[in-house]
């Protein structure tokens, strides 16, 4: 990745969080990044160990459990714009324990933390998912239907999820269940689970357009016993959570749509430089130099709502809006940079011999994923300042 002054000073600590990130992004994840991609429902669990041997799987766990202490939505930003600059689905992968840690941070008691948590933290990190989405039930969490019912000692699960990231390989889950369906937001209810609970199964890899280093499956609950010290706050606070979880995770992934785009402009502008058309290199021709300039003017403005999104959040403020805008902006800026850089390769742009064609697909999920580019327009028309 080209490096640019930060418009925000970082410490020494995020420096080198930085350029550690930046280098396992080049010698680690890109030179895997097209056999992942081929190998389509295989996720790989090289990469994670190498990551994880190194830090930065656990970077976001609070220090108290382990963790590299870098609990701040900021400076999860900035490894996350660094990670996906190699390669938006590894990159996602290697920080997914942190959407996993945001619920349990916010609801879940200091012993929760320490039993959940700190086994995250080493070379041996297992991953975790979060389990919300369901066959019926996409952007709109408080219709969840799974079902939570109250028994002796705890509560029995049943219901389906679908689409869930890492599905069958995590080890923990935090799943979103509802005590009453009737009650809507005020009956969501996240509980701890673990992946070799009884009447816990998964369904095949689903086969993806993009991302393919996350392998998403179904996931089916069939009275599956949780204790009720599995249990994350008190019934009904799992909604309040999970608006803030989409909060944080929105803003991360606007910083991974940046990463995204960044790649794909760096790489465009390089074959523009070397490409000759017309007796002289394509970049000199307005139309691309243009294209381009619209590439980098985009990616600037999508980095600065990430940040100034990550800082109010930071700060404790309320930011559903301002997340909202940064997630739109920065997943519509990768999707555009993406079909810039191929439109610039042209024909080479459509083959699979160059990575671009793989950066459009993979993009086109940043548009989707916490909340399609539609509903993101709802939120924000729904918290104009």
């Amino acid at each position: 990745m080209t490096v640019q002054a930060e418009p925000w000073p970082l410490t020494e600590e995020q420096r080198d969080i930085v350029a550690l990130c930046r280098q396992f992004a080049r010698d680690e994840i890109r030179p895997r990044a097209r056999a992942v991609d081929e190998a389509d429902v295989v996720t790989p669990v090289d990469v994670w160990k190498k990551a994880a041997k190194v830090g930065i799987t656990d970077f976001m766990l609070p220090a108290e459990v382990g963790g590299g202490g870098f609990t701040d939505v900021f400076t999860q930003c900035l490894v996350q714009r660094e990670l996906c600059f190699g390669d938006p689905g590894i990159g996602n992968l290697l920080c997914s324990n942190g959407f996993f840690a945001d619920p349990v941070l916010a609801l879940g008691t200091a012993d929760q933390h320490a039993r959940w948590l700190t086994p995250l933290v080493g070379p041996d990190a297992p991953m975790t998912a979060l389990a919300t989405t369901e066959p019926g039930v996409g952007s709109d969490a408080a219709s969840i239907r799974t079902s939570a019912t109250k028994v002796d000692g705890g509560y029995r699960l049943n219901g389906q999820k679908a689409w869930i990231s890492n599905a069958g390989a995590a080890a923990y889950y935090v799943v979103f269940a509802t005590t009453d369906p009737a009650l809507r937001s005020r009956g969501v209810t996240a509980f701890l689970v673990e992946a070799d609970s009884d009447g816990l199964t998964f369904g095949e890899p689903m086969r993806k357009m993009g991302q393919r280093a996350i392998v998403c499956r179904e996931i089916y609950f069939d009275d599956v016993f949780v204790p009720v010290a599995h249990r994350l706050g008190e019934e009904g606070d799992g909604f309040r959570a999970l608006m803030r979880t989409f909060d944080i995770s929105r803003v991360v992934l606007g910083a991974a749509s940046v990463g995204a785009a960044q790649a794909a402009y760096e790489y465009a502008r390089d074959y523009a430089r070397q490409r000759i058309q017309f007796d002289k290199p394509i970049i000199e021709h307005q139309a691309v130099a243009f294209r381009l300039a619209d590439m980098a003017a985009r990616i600037e403005a999508a980095w600065l709502l990430v940040l100034h999104a990550a800082r109010v959040i930071d700060t404790g403020a309320e930011a559903t809006g301002l997340a909202a805008i940064a997630k739109l902006t920065a997943s519509e800026t990768a999707m555009f940079c993406a079909w810039a850089a191929v439109q610039t390769l042209g024909g080479w742009g459509y083959s699979r011999e160059y990575p671009v064609e793989q950066w459009m697909r993979d993009a086109k999920l940043e548009e989707i994923e916490e909340g399609t580019s539609d509903i993101m327009r709802l939120v924000i028309s729904r918290n104009l300042p």
